[in-house]
């Protein structure tokens, strides 16, 4: 059996999802990593905000290993957790 690993930016996974005007089911999105590609430990990088913590509830229920950002609000004053940079990192 594989152990493969998902690292995956929230936010961006997240905007891209609302971008095609669809709702991802965290829960069969896990359980399809799991069955399509052995992935046995799937991490959700996220800029942590003190409001979401029921969605984090729920990721931790579905399967995911939270991983928490600092946020900093960009020049527009959208919070930004530079996920995507550590990512690469």
């Amino acid at each position: 059996m594989e152990n493969n690993y998902a690292f995956i930016d929230g936010q961006n996974l997240n905007l891209g999802i609302q971008s095609l005007g669809w709702k991802l089911d965290y829960w069969r999105f896990r359980k399809y990593l799991a069955e399509k590609y052995s992935i046995a430990t799937a991490y959700y990088f996220v800029g942590y905000m003190p409001g979401n913590q029921p969605l984090y509830s729920d990721l931790q229920k579905a399967g995911y290993v939270l991983v928490f950002k600092p946020t900093i609000p960009d020049s527009d004053g959208n919070v930004k957790g530079n996920i995507d940079a550590d990512l690469v990192l």
